[in-house]
């Protein structure tokens, strides 16, 4: 098991007597659901940073090489991966 470190945390009272009804109804502990909730708002968090870095990269290539697909070009593609079809993208395009 992961090293843990206690860390205080202030709820609302509402909120906190929700944590503990729903830990009960699940036969967990509070603190279990505290820190699944907290480790699944941490990788989502973490995976919506890594899009945005990528996202704003790829605004940077554009802005640079004006190398782009269309809208339709794009579509198009994913029509066919959905498909089952293991195609390569489209190549871009100025």
């Amino acid at each position: 098991m992961p090293a843990t470190r206690p860390v205080a945390v202030k709820l609302d009272v509402e909120v906190h007597a929700r944590v503990r009804d729903l830990a009960k109804a699940q036969n967990r502990s509070a603190n279990f659901l505290m820190r699944d909730a907290i480790a699944q708002y941490v990788e989502r968090e973490e995976r919506r940073e890594a899009l945005r870095r990528e996202a704003m990269a790829a605004a940077t290539a554009y802005r640079e090489t004006g190398l782009h697909l269309t809208h339709d070009e794009a579509d198009a593609w994913l029509a066919q991966l959905e498909a089952g079809q293991d195609v390569e993208p489209p190549e871009c395009h100025d």
